[in-house]
This record gives structure tokens, sequence and C-alpha cells, in this order.
């Protein structure tokens, strides 16, 4: 038969009358008056060209063909209902793969807090933590399907995307404790000495620096290095200093650190994941526990 042709609702109607063996009962049972039940009933009847119900001594009662069909016929509503509306599954019961682009800040924050609480809550979710390559790949991957969540600075508008804020990050200037400026920092101090510049790219120039050509001014990058995670230890170990998000120098011992001697721009950091993703429970449990964390830090 051609399917483009079968009424779906004929079969629910189907099914309260088998159920009921009575057509006003089924009509009251699916909210349809007893006439097009009856009308229903016949149809049904040309479709499997059975009578399906007869009448019997003041009662009607299922043909063979009907008692068949029964448990075959829920079978299939059943089926329907779990495509179109399917079923919750707890937490803790679900078992997926999850994967997270984001850069190293902040997954500095994020990962070990986010992975506790995931081995209480939910733990069947694995996850995988991809590389980030700036704010433009990470939408592509989104778009296409390569990632499901992820961190980046997103700009407002866009149709294809769910994007929520988590924060908004300023920029502190850090130094090792007892760096000879420690005590007189300034403009001049500041751009006295070599600094650490974090790009993923291999940048040697940010918005930083067209502020300072802008003002007559120049620094020198004496090192430029893939992610926050070295930036602490190399501090540390010398005299050059970093201009670096506060979380990241909150999160180390050893240094000292001052606001910028000229005004930074900060930026706002947005988890973001596809509108098609949006019931997604796993998805959407992961995502409140990256946003808790970073709202709490």
């Amino acid at each position: 038969m051609n399917l483009r042709t079968l009424d779906l609702n004929l079969l629910v109607i189907l099914d309260a009358l088998l159920d009921e063996a009575h057509v006003s009962h089924a009509a009251e049972r699916v909210g349809l008056s007893q006439p097009a039940a009856s009308a229903a009933l016949q149809r049904c009847r040309l479709l499997f060209r059975d009578e399906l119900l007869e009448r019997g001594r003041g009662t009607m009662r299922l043909t063979p063909k009907a008692e068949a069909l029964r448990a075959p016929l829920k079978s299939l509503l059943a089926g329907v209902v779990d495509l179109v509306d399917p079923p919750e599954v707890p937490l803790s019961e679900i078992r997926q793969t999850l994967r997270v682009t984001m850069a190293d800040y902040p997954a500095l924050l994020v990962i070990a807090p986010m992975q506790q609480q995931l081995q209480h809550s939910a733990p069947g979710i694995d996850l995988v933590i991809q590389p980030w390559h700036g704010a433009d790949a990470a939408r592509v991957q989104l778009v296409e399907g390569t990632t499901d969540l992820a961190i980046s600075v997103f700009p407002p508008a866009d149709d294809e995307l769910h994007r929520e804020e988590l924060l908004v990050e300023h920029y502190l200037v850090a130094m090792r404790e007892g760096h000879p400026i420690a005590s007189d920092f300034e403009l001049d101090t500041w751009l006295g000495y070599p600094h650490i510049l974090v790009s993923g790219r291999g940048d040697t120039r940010t918005p930083l620096d067209a502020e300072l050509t802008r003002r007559g001014l120049a620094r020198r990058v004496g090192l430029v290095v893939p992610n926050f995670q070295l930036v602490p230890s190399l501090l540390q170990g010398s005299d050059m200093i970093s201009m670096l998000p506060s979380r990241v120098v909150a999160t180390q011992g050893g240094l000292v650190s001052f606001p910028p001697p000229i005004p930074i721009a900060g930026f706002p950091l947005h988890l973001a994941w596809h509108h098609r993703r949006h019931t997604d429970t796993a998805l959407r449990h992961v995502a409140a526990i990256i946003a808790s964390i970073l709202r709490e830090n």
C-alpha cells in the first residue's frame, strides 16, 4: 500500500476501538463524536479488509483479525510516541560522548571540577576536549556537527547557535614576586621588559600593540607561547612579564599582578551549541555544569 495515504490518527482511533469494543466509549476516549468514530471504524474495515468489530448479544466482539492486530498496533503506536516524544533517560543511565571545544583558558578552570561533578551526576557521559582554533572555527564546528559545545567569544546575533554569556574577563599584568619593577610599576617600566604573549596561531601582535602604536609607543614581545599553562613557570623563572586574564593569575602562586597602565578592553566568554541540540539531555547537563563553574569563578 501507499503509506502516504495512511492517516496515523485512524490507527489511534482503531486502538481505542479494539480496547473498548464499543464505538461510543472509544469516541469518548479519543475526543470524537460517536458518528465520527463510526466513520473511522468503517475506514478501518476497508483498510484491513475485515469487520474488526462484530455485533453480538447486546455488545460487540473483536474478530480474530482484530485480536491479532491489538499487540502489533500498540507496539507501532508506542514506537511512534518514542520517535516523536522520546522518554527522558535518567542522567545516571545516559551513555554518550560529548565533544567540547575550548582554549586552555577556560579549560584550566573547567575540566577538573566538571569531571568530578559528572562522576556523581552522569558517570556515563564521556568527554573529548577538542583544541581551539579561534571563534570562527569553533562556530563552523558547531554548525557542521564536528563539536557539540564550544566556549569562546561569539557574536550576539546568530540564527543557528544558542549562546550564553558566562563571564566578562579583564586583564592583569603579571610578573614574578620580587621582580625589579614590582615596587615601581608604571607605563615606562612596563614597556622596559620583554613580554610573553599567548597565541595559538603564533601571532606576534595583538590589539594591545595596535593601541600602543596609536599612542606612539611599542613593547618588545620576547616570547610567544601557544597556551596560558606555560606562562606562570616562565614568569617565575625570569624577568619577563605577561598580560593574562585575571582568573588565570588567581590560580597561580608566586606571582604579583597589576592593572594595565593603559586602558585595555576585557572580553566576554560565551558557551554555545547548535539549536538542533537544544533537547539533548546530556549536552544540556554538561552545559549547566560548565556555566555553574565559570560563573562562580
